[in-house]
């Protein structure tokens, strides 16, 4: 099965070269119909460019705070430069709070195709 994605720039340059392998998600009913050996093709946001990746593994944890906890930060899209101040809270940008509680989240480890 195929599953599309958007992403902004950034993050979609560092699945692109391979920087980033685990791409953290909202583990709501849209990502609960991935399972492994799926393809996820993700879109640039503002840009007409595409990536196609095979899902690797899916970690899935009751919130942010776990899965920071868990899984290699830098693999999630953090960098040297910004790794000592990665935090959980960095999410609340993009899911609220009463989100995070009621799905739970996941990191969906990706293999560029």
């Amino acid at each position: 099965m195929t599953h599309q994605m958007k992403l902004h720039r950034e993050p979609f340059e560092m699945i692109k070269s391979g920087k980033k392998t685990i791409e953290l998600r909202l583990y709501d009913e849209k990502r609960r119909q991935i399972s492994v050996g799926d393809e996820i093709e993700f879109t640039c946001s503002g840009a007409d460019e595409r990536i196609a990746c095979r899902v690797a593994s899916l970690h899935i944890f009751g919130s942010f705070s776990e899965l920071y906890a868990e899984l290699p930060l830098l693999k999630c899209g953090y960098t040297e430069a910004d790794i000592s101040t990665a935090a959980p809270d960095d999410m609340n940008v993009y899911y609220s709070r009463e989100e995070q509680e009621k799905y739970g989240v996941v990191g969906i480890e990706l293999i560029l195709l």
